[in-house]
């Protein structure tokens, strides 16, 4: 007897539906084809025990299925609830309504438990659109999946409990998730604050600059100045995730695996940062079947890495495209799969090995050749895709001590969701929301000096020895600093601030 069920394959961030045709005929042994990898398989000894332990029995004939498309590799444990259903529907074991009419998804145990599986909220993407009447995944999974409206998920968390819901021995009540609600609750979900920090007025000046714009940023200064601990507070002043990038964020943290099993909707923005141990695919994305890096993972957040000039050198240059594209595109001899990674790249570094080169009060150790190789593990292209480059003091004991009250970070978040909306009204239609992303054309449009600030950053690109591509940084970022002012027209003062944020490239000239 032929029996179909479905479910559904992930590749990339979006989900394709599997049709899993099985046959059950007389002979011996199974044969699985469909270009299956070991993981799926395997399934076979996983879907034996299940059958038994559930109180069926695997058939003693020939079973054979086909995951259709054929062409098309599959890979991961998430097939296991419909080769089991399918199975037992082609042995006619049971004869359950309206299978067809289900997606079903699920990694068994051996004792017929389902455990969660990746990229629920895909594949529940994927079953609205070809209109299943619902679908069927484990109870880990239900919230995540149940953000999608227009279909019914039902939490499973075992397959007898899904046998019995299908033969309609049981009634299962569909998961709901009011999205917006939810989202609303988590976006209040408390972060760390500005108001925390003492003094350091300048940084908090320079990295309000940077989340206004959407500029990257480097800090730059000994141990112990703060740089972490300013960085680890930059989402807490990114204007709200919006309800369509909280899908999109979560979408990405589904695929990976990210998700809490209770979590369902990502709707704080990400904060991301990888030890410098890491490999140029783990940042990017990568690998056999393809899976997003940090970068993805970022995505609509920041990644923070901490101590640069620690990090490989191929894996901070495989993050050069990302940084101009926004996105990452992995190929394959079959396929190419395209991650997007629209993210703040907020970096810190020591300025020299010891970390107490420029310090007011410790003498540094090291010499100008160790200071140069130390800095010269950055590449000049990539500093010049950092926007802002920004020297860190440590804090005086009579600021840390002081009772003055910092700034918090809702107060910041003002001005900047202003600034922002004013850049989104200048670049409506365009395809771009934020002064870091202006195209060339765009920079001669919307970032027109007079002849006072072309004769200032003339003078600074011959002094600094600046490239093209930090003269347009300078452009984007003095406009950015224009619009926190409320100004139509980048002023000499606007220039002249963003100026001083290049401070890497004369120190590289220097050296």
């Amino acid at each position: 007897m032929l029996v179909k069920t479905y479910a559904a394959a992930v590749l990339g961030t979006q989900a394709t539906t599997i049709t899993i045709e099985v046959s059950v005929s007389q002979g011996a042994r199974y044969f699985m084809v469909g270009l299956p990898d070991n993981t799926v398989k395997e399934s076979m000894l996983r879907v034996e025990s299940a059958l038994v332990q559930s109180g069926y029995k695997m058939p003693r004939q020939k079973i054979v299925l086909n995951l259709s498309p054929a062409d098309l590799k599959k890979e991961g444990s998430a097939f296991d609830l419909a080769i089991a259903l399918g199975i037992l529907a082609a042995s006619k074991q049971l004869v359950p309504a309206g299978l067809e009419q289900f997606m079903l998804l699920g990694e068994l145990s051996l004792d017929g438990k389902l455990q969660p599986i990746k990229g629920a909220l895909a594949m529940a993407i994927q079953a609205r659109a070809e209109k299943y009447v619902g679908m069927l995944v484990p109870m880990e999974n239900a919230r995540e999946a149940a953000i999608v409206s227009g279909i019914k998920v039902y939490g499973v968390s075992s397959l007898s409990e899904a046998i019995a819901f299908l033969l309609g021995q049981s009634k299962l009540k569909p998961t709901t998730v009011d999205t917006r609600k939810q989202f609303q609750v988590q976006s209040r979900e408390e972060q760390a604050d500005f108001a925390e920090v003492k003094g350091q007025q300048q940084i908090k000046r320079a990295l309000e600059i940077a989340a206004a714009g959407g500029h990257n940023v480097i800090l730059i200064g000994p141990p112990g100045s703060g740089k972490t601990m300013l960085a680890r507070r930059m989402p807490s002043i990114l204007p709200p995730l919006d309800l369509h990038e909280a899908l999109e964020t979560t979408k990405i943290h589904s695929v990976a695996g990210k998700l809490g099993g209770q979590l369902g909707l990502v709707s704080v923005r990400p904060f991301r940062a990888p030890h410098h141990t890491i490999s140029d695919v783990a940042m990017v994305g990568g690998g056999t079947y393809p899976q997003p890096g940090e970068i993805s993972l970022a995505h609509n957040g920041v990644l923070f890495l901490d101590e640069l000039p620690e990090f490989k050198r191929v894996v901070l240059e495989v993050m050069r495209q990302p940084l101009e594209e926004r996105s990452v595109a992995i190929s394959r001899a079959r396929f190419t799969v395209e991650f997007p990674a629209n993210f703040m790249l907020v970096a810190s570094m020591n300025p020299c090995p010891c970390g107490y080169a420029n310090h007011l009060s410790v003498k540094c150790s090291c010499s100008a050749l160790a200071v140069q190789k130390y800095r010269s593990k950055i590449s000049g292209p990539l500093l010049d895709r950092i926007d802002l480059h920004v020297q860190v003091q440590p804090v005086g004991i009579e600021e840390l001590s002081g009772e003055e009250i910092s700034e918090s970070s809702a107060l910041i978040r003002e001005r900047i969701v202003a600034a922002r909306t004013i850049q989104q009204e200048r670049l409506q239609g365009s395809g771009v929301s934020v002064n870091a992303t202006l195209s060339t054309s765009q920079l001669r449009q919307f970032c027109a000096l007079d002849a006072e600030g072309q004769w200032l950053l003339k003078a600074a690109m011959e002094k600094q020895g600046l490239s093209a591509r930090a003269y347009d940084r300078i452009l984007k970022v003095a406009r950015t600093i224009a619009d926190l002012d409320g100004q139509q027209a980048i002023g000499i003062k606007h220039l002249a601030e963003a100026i001083q944020f290049r401070s890497l490239d004369s120190t590289y000239s220097e050296h």
